[in-house]
């Protein structure tokens, strides 16, 4: 089985879906593995350590495409990419199946049967193939570090001379697996964390973290099969961002990461519960990228709003470049690894698998996933 792997074409992307050690893992399952040439580049990988493990080095990535039985990469192709697939070949990446209608109907035309990694089920045996929760992870951290650079005061008590310096107050609203690594980070700081979230099975989470846990009667919420809140009504969102607008003006920096799986992110601060913060806080919308929890936020901006800045940077994980790759390589690995016929040296595509039910969106020329159809 031949194994590709190409380079991202955005310039803005700092991420690489390969690192040497994951390739080497590959290369000793059997596979005839190839790298388009510069794949490790934004990293500083040089070609020569993807070939000491055995990969092989395409500067032709339309043949290679072309040639592949199996693509591996982080993002979504585009539609002139897709025509260049062999037929009956398998494409695994971050798909935003959700909302990418037009690639999906692509793939499925071009007979490819692609695989979402961020469709990956949340359960147990999954665990190790997670995106979502990899990048998440380091998206937590990187928001508390962000927030903190752009405050105007620093995180944590200090006793000095010239007197004691209180802690900064954050608020973290959403304590899913970003919102609890927020917290986390945020504590580690030595800054004064409060937390909400509307399933209230996460306040022992929270407080484990030494938060306070912020509760809100909301009526009744809850949450997915797959660990997700679920969407509140506006009545519900109503009632939520009334109870946060105090906790909010007193923080000095307030993190959201709301997000609702396969839908727009609620809308949970308005710019009037904004303008309630004090000068020089910091707020950071998590969520800019699928519709923003923040009424003011701009995705890729920074917006000051009656002295507050309110953050809305994409891609978070992609600031931390070198660790988001290897947990990225690291979790398609693992799927490949867990699909793996040794006999055949070929990845083996078993639709009645529980796993691959769950994140195979398209196969036999048709859009396969029962959530994506019609």
């Amino acid at each position: 089985m031949i194994i590709y792997i190409p380079r991202e074409p955005d310039p803005a992307e700092t991420r690489i879906p390969l690192v040497p050690s994951v390739a080497k893992k590959l290369v000793s399952l059997g596979a005839e593995l190839q790298i388009e040439a510069g794949l490790g580049k934004p990293l500083a990988i040089p070609d020569s350590d993807y070939s000491a493990v055995g990969a092989k080095v395409s500067s032709d990535r339309g043949t290679a495409l072309g040639a592949a039985d199996l693509v591996l990469r982080l993002n979504k192709p585009g539609p002139q990419e897709i025509s260049s697939l062999k037929k009956g070949s398998i494409h695994i990446s971050l798909l935003d199946p959700f909302n990418s209608r037009e690639i999906l109907q692509a793939l499925a035309k071009a007979d490819v049967s692609a695989i979402a990694m961020d469709m990956i089920p949340r359960t147990t045996l999954a665990q190790k193939m997670d995106v979502l929760s990899s990048q998440a992870n380091l998206a937590g951290y990187i928001a508390v570090i962000l927030s903190a650079t752009h405050l105007n005061r620093i995180l944590p008590m200090m006793m000095t001379p010239a007197g004691t310096i209180s802690p900064s107050r954050v608020f973290i609203i959403g304590a899913g697996v970003a919102g609890l690594q927020a917290i986390a980070t945020a504590k580690r700081l030595g800054a004064r964390v409060e937390a909400f979230d509307t399933r209230p099975v996460v306040e022992e989470q929270v407080k484990s973290l030494g938060a306070k846990f912020v509760k809100i009667d909301l009526g009744e919420t809850g949450q997915t099969k797959d660990g997700y809140a679920r969407a509140l009504t506006e009545e519900q969102l109503q009632k939520q961002r009334e109870g946060m607008a105090k906790v909010c003006a007193e923080s000095d920096i307030v993190i959201t990461t709301a997000q609702v799986f396969g839908r727009k992110a609620p809308r949970i601060l308005t710019t009037d519960m904004v303008k309630g913060m004090k000068p020089g806080s910091v707020v950071l919308d998590m969520a800019v990228e699928t519709g923003g929890n923040v009424e003011c936020s701009k995705l890729g901006e920074i917006v000051e709003v009656n002295g507050v800045k309110v953050v809305g940077y994409g891609n978070l994980p992609g600031r931390a470049p070198v660790h988001a790759s290897q947990m990225y390589a690291s979790n398609i690995g693992s799927m490949l690894e867990h699909y793996w016929d040794k006999e055949k040296k070929a990845f083996v595509l078993n639709r009645d698998d529980e796993i691959i039910k769950g994140c195979l969106v398209t196969h036999g020329g048709e859009i396969c996933h029962p959530a994506l159809k019609g």
